[in-house]
């Protein structure tokens, strides 16, 4: 008996064949971290666009300020910023909110509220867009590490990309 896998895409994949007609997605990582080199690496791997955005030319930039950096290509981009102590998170944010990014989300526990609340509500920035940033991030899988909070945040972006249920719910 022989089968048939012309139709079945786990089989393709498992057999090298990527899926045709898959939409190109560019994973933005906001703040140079062991995080963002994770997410970025991975992230290439996965189908995604990697790109670096450090608003702080001392920490790799140099000479690119985020308002001039922060437009087109965050356009339709999953953006993550995978550091919560930064003094730039609401100025970086508020600048986000602005675009079409297409899912802005900030790493963080789910047991308090995030900084990026108060810093955006200080700076004007209304409810309802501040509620456009998703924290946590990722799959809850009980990530620890670098590499494990960049796997989690990426499954969940791929199970987004495919329109499946993995989420980000806690």
């Amino acid at each position: 008996m022989t089968h048939s896998h012309d139709d079945d895409p786990a089989c393709e994949a498992a057999h090298g064949h990527l899926p045709q007609g898959r939409e190109e997605r560019t994973l933005v990582a906001v703040f140079a971290s062991p995080v963002a080199e994770c997410l970025l690496r991975f992230g290439a791997e996965l189908g995604f666009r990697p790109v670096l955005f450090e608003p702080d030319p001392a920490r790799g930039l140099a000479g690119v300020t985020a308002e001039r950096r922060v437009g087109g290509w965050f356009d339709g981009a999953d953006v993550v910023l995978t550091d919560h102590h930064r003094q730039e998170i609401g100025p970086v944010l508020q600048e986000l909110l602005k675009t079409s990014a297409r899912w802005i989300g900030i790493m963080g526990s789910a047991r308090h509220t995030g900084p990026h609340v108060k810093a955006l509500a200080e700076l004007g920035v209304a409810e309802e867009e501040i509620a456009r940033v998703h924290r946590p991030i990722g799959l809850n899988i009980g990530s620890q590490t670098p590499p494990e909070i960049a796997l989690a945040t990426l499954a969940g972006l791929i199970a987004d990309r495919n329109g499946r249920p993995g989420g980000f719910a806690f």
